[in-house]
């Protein structure tokens, strides 16, 4: 019962990455209005609190012009973040379903990157936002990261799960 149990329940593991993907679409649904907004006020919140654990004692206009300075390097972070996350939500299931190492790899990094290429097209349909080739390169950087923390990760704590070291054998 348990196995059949099991068995039925394993397809829901890509729940995450779906809703991930949802997530991620309906960012870049936000037109480039929207989406500018959204990132300097990320930026402000950053240089704000920045500010007060610093004791700067900036002006509006400091904050501003700081906020500012940041936003790019903020929105370029994001990329790389929800990448980084899609790509843990997708090789999680596949580690599971037993794809492992360079396979591992290979299938999630080609269904994250086909999906970031995919997004950046859709952004090309979106009021005063467009397509950007750097944009799925930062986002490839995220992909890895995820995939290799993934792979870390079940590495360490799948094949070594009573963390005990194992001695080797003198002859």
């Amino acid at each position: 019962m348990k196995k059949i149990l099991i068995h039925l329940l394993k397809p829901f593991s890509f729940l995450p990455a779906i809703l991930m993907m949802y997530l991620i679409y309906s960012f870049s649904a936000q037109t480039g209005e929207v989406s500018g907004a959204l990132s300097y006020e990320v930026s402000y919140q950053i240089v704000e609190t920045k500010n007060e654990v610093l004791n700067e004692n900036k002006t509006y206009d400091e904050l501003a012009y700081s906020a500012s300075s940041i936003e790019f390097y903020v929105r370029k972070a994001a990329h790389m973040t929800e990448y980084c996350l899609l790509a843990i939500a997708i090789s999680f299931p596949l580690y599971v379903y037993g794809v492992r190492g360079i396979w591992l790899i290979l299938l999630a990094g080609a269904i994250c990157v086909g999906f970031a290429g995919f997004d950046e097209y859709h952004q090309s349909f979106v009021a005063d936002r467009g397509p950007s080739v750097r944009d799925v390169g930062i986002d490839s950087i995220g992909v890895t990261a995820g995939i290799l923390l993934v792979q870390a990760f079940c590495w360490s704590t799948l094949h070594n799960p009573s963390g005990k070291r194992r001695r080797r054998k003198r002859r």
